[in-house]
């Protein structure tokens, strides 16, 4: 069974940095995007960066410019640099791997880590 491991979560003051990873416990094939997504208390879970098996880079709105997510294939391993944090940045952030062989896609989720944020 294939789990993936967060780490780098914890409290930061607003203007600070926090840099989050993520790796799988083995390989994985047929990989085809990663993403960070969070979620705050009483909020839905939403997509925070993705970046694709080619490098492509989507960023919501509300961290363009101040979070960049980057990869490493050889580790299968994700990270997440969060700079300028913001309170509203507090969350639960949790890694998401997706594999598509063609015939069927299965997304691999992280056990989630804490970010909070003090103004």
């Amino acid at each position: 069974q294939v789990e993936l491991v967060e780490s780098g979560g914890g409290l930061a003051q607003a203007g600070g940095s926090l840099r989050l990873s993520c790796a799988a416990s083995r390989t994985i094939f047929s990989i085809n995007g990663m993403g960070w997504y969070r979620q705050a208390p009483g909020k839905q879970r939403e997509s925070v960066a993705s970046i694709s098996s080619g490098g492509t880079t989507i960023y919501a709105d509300s961290v363009k410019g101040r979070f960049i997510v980057s990869r490493n294939n050889a580790k299968i391993a994700l990270y997440l640099q969060m700079n300028s944090l913001k309170p509203e940045d507090t969350a639960v952030y949790y890694c998401q791997i997706r594999t598509d062989t063609g015939f069927s896609t299965r997304d691999y989720w992280g056990q989630g880590t804490q970010v909070t944020v003090s103004s």
